[in-house]
């Protein structure tokens, strides 16, 4: 399997991130005694990861005149087999890889990606384009029948030109978030995009997914970044002209952003990148609110007075004492400030104070207090999520945004699901407001609960079917910034109007008329 090495080593084909970075298995049973034990029932055992993949033999021999782009090993079929959603992590442990692919293809040029495409439509093989892997709704995991093709985009990895005059770079669809930086550094530029899976995620699996970046609130979506795309269909290429702005119709890009590797393969764009220099002042404050709808009106004031913070991360107060170490059972409004940006601080915090919330400030730039606490947490999140799953937890996250107004019904229905639905009603719902706009926020919730060992994914079928219920009945969007995948479709079905469903799936038809590319994804 391609990887990305580092001084921790290898990529995990079963979990997330880097092998040398996962909790072993002491560090598992000291996480069940000292963080788990005071919340619910837990036996400590530990499931142990499985290290020789056992696979039904490839169904597919590569064409000669390729041969070298493909392999069937079992640790790149393995690792290829699923994203890291938990349901995939839970399988992958118990060594259930029912339907791997039957070859992982590594193309070299955009002509490689042509070639696959032709073979795999005259072979009658399904083709799922795959960036970093790091898919949480099943966007990555093909459930058919027919032979298929993991297209593993990671070779296509250059950074082709960096345009100062136009603040913009081309780059190849397989280029990971931090070759990305690296690559800009040196011209002074940044793109500024930096989702959760930043490490472990390509461009070109930002585009397909119209991923979102760390930034609360300003340019944060991958969709702000986009000047143009160049995708390759079964049909021939597509490529968007690049402009800085254009009122011809509707758009190229709109079609394969957020497309999902169902309408083409991503293999390079434009993006649009800013001037690097170090602001000139971060400041930062924590505040804290007795009262969890009063934090919630005062990030709506503070949004709708035009402010925008970098950082405005609203923890309840369960997830502030899990995540950020606060103990005195209020929530946590975590906002940062870039630039000269003082005053906008201070008047952020008087919309706090008007709200009855009280600023202690943080330091600028050191990791410390609630700031510092959380970020920490929330770059090992991902981490402890599997370590959490080796203990038999179901630990699942859903998020998705919905206006100002209808927040509060949506925010006690999800929890309200989400308990009603784990076993025994024994479950520890947490919530952040991830990203918030002048019309509403983007809810992150995450449901941890005990599992009986082999039921798990089970239990987490009818927990994510309950919480998507109760999002989609009180006006949420199925995702934010997850994408739809498999896991998603049944709901995205309550969501899209018919109509323009097919639509999508007429433009289907014509791009991809043998329905080979990641079929059962997004439609």
């Amino acid at each position: 399997m391609a990887a990305l090495n580092r001084a921790q080593g290898e990529r995990s084909w079963w979990g997330w991130g880097w092998t040398g970075d996962a909790l072993d298995d002491e560090a598992c049973r000291r996480l069940a005694e000292t963080a788990l034990r005071p919340w619910m029932p837990i036996d400590g055992s530990v499931l142990p990861i499985p290290y020789d993949p056992v696979l039904a033999p490839p169904r597919l021999i590569p064409p000669s005149i390729m041969e070298e782009a493909f392999t069937a090993d079992s640790m790149s079929r393995a690792g290829h087999t699923y994203g890291k959603a938990f349901r995939d992590v839970v399988r992958a442990l118990h060594g259930r890889l029912d339907n791997p692919p039957d070859l992982v293809c590594y193309p070299r040029t955009a002509h490689d990606v042509v070639a696959t495409l032709d073979w795999a439509e005259a072979v009658g093989a399904a083709v799922v384009p795959y960036g970093g892997g790091t898919s949480v709704v099943g966007g990555v995991e093909y459930r058919g029948d027919a032979p298929w093709i993991s297209l593993d985009l990671s070779r296509l990895n250059r950074v082709g030109e960096v345009d100062e005059v136009n603040h913009a770079v081309r780059v190849q669809a397989g280029v990971f978030g931090p070759a990305l930086e690296q690559a800009l550094r040196p011209h002074g530029l940044t793109l500024r995009h930096y989702p959760q899976s930043f490490e472990f995620s390509t461009v070109g699996g930002w585009l397909a997914t119209r991923s979102a970046g760390h930034y609360a609130t300003g340019p944060t979506r991958i969709d702000d970044f986009v000047e143009a795309l160049r995708v390759i269909t079964p049909q021939g290429p597509v490529e968007s002209l690049r402009v800085p702005g254009s009122g011809a119709g509707p758009s190229t890009d709109g079609l394969f952003l957020g497309s999902e590797g169902t309408l083409g393969v991503i293999v390079e764009a434009w993006l649009r990148v800013t001037s690097r220099p170090a602001p000139s002042e971060r400041v930062s404050a924590s505040v804290a609110f007795p009262v969890y709808a009063q934090a919630v009106a005062a990030v709506r004031a503070i949004l709708q007075a035009g402010l925008r913070p970098s950082n405005c991360r609203l923890l309840d107060p369960v997830e502030a004492m899990l995540n950020a170490g606060a103990t005195d059972g209020q929530a946590r409004l975590l906002l940062g400030f870039e630039g000269a940006t003082t005053a906008l601080l201070a008047d952020a915090v008087t919309i706090c104070a008007d709200h009855g919330g009280a600023a202690a400030p943080a330091a600028a730039s050191a990791p410390d207090g609630d700031h510092g606490a959380w970020r920490a947490s929330f770059l090992r999140a991902p981490y402890t999520r599997d370590a959490l799953i080796r203990l038999g937890l179901v630990v699942e996250t859903v998020e998705t945004a919905c206006t100002w107004s209808r927040f509060d019904a949506l925010h006690a229905a999800v929890i309200a699901a989400a308990q009603a639905a784990a076993p025994a009603r024994v479950a520890v719902v947490t919530c952040r407001l991830t990203h918030a706009y002048p019309d509403g926020p983007a809810p992150y919730f995450t449901i941890i609960t005990p599992a009986r060992r082999g039921a798990e994914v089970a239990i987490w079928d009818e927990i994510k079917a309950a919480v998507s219920e109760a999002i989609t009945a009180n006006g949420g969007t199925i995702t934010h910034h997850h994408a739809v995948g498999r896991d998603h479709l049944p709901w995205l079905a309550q969501q899209r109007d018919p109509l323009f469903t097919d639509v999508l799936r007429a433009a289907k038809r014509t791009l991809d008329p043998r329905g080979i590319l990641n079929p059962g994804a997004l439609l």
